[in-house]
Order: structure tokens, then sequence, then C-alpha cells
């Protein structure tokens, strides 16, 4: 997930005269949206299948976000048949993750076994995709497996990956070790944090996440705290997460196609249909998942 890229400067966002503009006119933004058009619609579901076939082996992890997307709009059959094949030859523990999470998410609860085996096996390349995924679907998997990983620190993704797991499911100390390291100096620790807290947070993290947007080490890390903050329902950080719409970093377009539809960014829905047309896949398959969502009450 993190990623590196070179930090720009850092506007102040949210607080003055701008920050009241933004908050007056981009409320809105969250608030009921329109029905998506059926030529739109139509045209969002062909993305999400264009991905979900997309050959190419750079294109897996778009495939399984086009997955995603599909399932969320009603086609869970579809995506069944389409990966349980692929599972059964897949032989990188990462990749397999990424499978049994979609045949997960899709109806297939069985596939959890796939990413609870992962993370207490030994291959340590599949550890934080199965604490992650596992987080995804709300799942811890093999509890000892997942309690190890939360105790370790000498991999930051890990660590917070499964805090998040655990966190989902009730863990004080799992949400406040999260809580710290959004708190903390790690870049990616922050990033990471910053993320977790968008969607399992509450309303007593928008400042702690306002308050680490100077630590962003990138600007892609900027952007997910900002994301976070459109999820926690803070007018200021759902107006960054509309403008990231039209970056020209593919990186902080896609996480913004990603959660603009979770953000209920129902006045983005035009840009949203013109990211169907991205000349990235994956940010075309974000933005019809999002327009997707939004087309839902």
């Amino acid at each position: 997930m993190p990623m590196n890229r070179t930090p720009k400067n850092e506007p102040q966002l949210f607080s003055g005269p701008g920050a009241v503009a933004a908050m007056t006119g981009l409320a809105a933004l969250a608030c009921g949206a329109p029905a998506v058009e059926p030529a739109v619609r139509e045209k969002a579901v062909a993305v999400l299948r264009e991905g979900l076939t997309a050959p190419g082996p750079e294109d897996f992890w778009a495939a399984m976000h086009a997955a995603e997307g599909l399932t969320a709009a009603g086609h869970a059959t579809e995506v069944r048949a389409a990966l349980a094949p692929r599972l059964a030859t897949e032989e990188d523990p990462r990749r397999r993750c990424g499978l049994a999470r979609e045949l997960v998410r899709a109806g297939d609860r069985e596939q959890v076994r796939i990413m609870a085996e992962i993370l207490a096996g030994d291959d340590s390349r599949g550890h934080v995709h199965a604490a992650e995924s596992l987080f995804k679907v709300g799942e811890i998997g093999d509890a000892a497996a997942m309690d190890r990983a939360f105790a370790g620190r000498e991999n930051v993704s890990l660590h917070l990956m499964a805090a998040a797991a655990l966190a989902r499911r009730g863990g004080a100390e799992p949400l406040a070790a999260i809580r710290a390291a959004l708190a903390g100096r790690d870049p990616e620790g922050i990033m990471l944090a910053g993320w977790i807290l968008g969607q399992i947070g509450a309303d007593a993290d928008i400042e702690p996440l306002r308050a680490a947007l100077p630590r962003a080490a990138t600007p892609v890390s900027r952007a997910f705290l900002e994301h976070a903050l459109a999820l926690r329902g803070d007018a200021a950080g759902l107006a960054e997460l509309v403008r990231n719409l039209d970056s020209a970093a593919d990186a902080i377009r896609i996480a913004a196609a990603n959660l603009a539809g979770d953000a209920r960014a129902a006045a983005a829905g035009p840009q949203l249909a013109r990211l169907l047309d991205d000349p990235v896949l994956d940010a075309r398959i974000r933005a019809a998942h999002s327009l997707l969502v939004l087309d839902q009450p």
C-alpha cells in the first residue's frame, strides 16, 4: 500500500476562511445521491467486467478490485465463477489472499481458511496480505496467528493490519495501537493508521487525523489522511477527496475514486463518470465501483 512520491507543499486546508468556504460549499456533496443514469450504470458494470477478465499479470490486483465492485453491484455468482478456477491454480500466497478475499465477499465463506492458513504459515510474503484481507472481510481466521502478528513490531504493516482485524472485532488494545501509530513518527504507520481509522474510527479521530496531515511523508500519504477524514464525515476532507479525483498522480486519483462512494460524495458523480474513460484500468474500475455504490440507497 505505501507508495513513494515526491512531497508536495502543505497548504493550510483545514483552517481559516478557505476551509470555511470549502465546508459551506461542499457539505452538500455527502447528501442524498441522485440515481446514476442507466447508461452510466451500464458502462460502469461493463468496466468492471472488463477488469475482472483483464489478461495481463500486471492487472491482477485491478481484477480483484473489479471483483469487489461486481459483488457490490449484485453479480456475486459471476465473480465466484471467474475466481474459483484461478484460486485452484494460483501459487503466490499474496495473490491467493486476494482471490480468497474476493470469493469470501462474493459469498464463499469457506475461503476464509485460505487467508488464515497463509497468515499462520511460514511464507512471510503472504502475511501482510492475509491480515489485511481478513480485516477487509471482517474475519480473524486463526486467532493465535493474528495475535502473534499484532504482537510483532518489526513489520509495521503486519502489526497494523492485524490490529485493524482485531479492532474491527472489538479489541480495545489494537484500536489504541492504531491511534498511537497515527500520532507517531513512522511514515508508513501514519498512513496505514489513517487509512484504517477512516474505516473503523470514530468522530474522536477527526482531530488527530487533521493533526497528522503535516507529518504525511508524501502526497499519497496525505491523500490517505484526507480521504480518511472524508470517510469520518469531515467536510474539508471530503472537499480534498473530490479535488483528488482530478489529480495527475495515478495513485491519488485511484485512491480518491476508490472511496468516493463510501464517502457519499454524491456531487462527484460527473467526475466519476469521466473516470470511466481514464487511461489507467484501476482508476476506471474504482470509479465504476463508487458510481454503483452511489446508485444504492
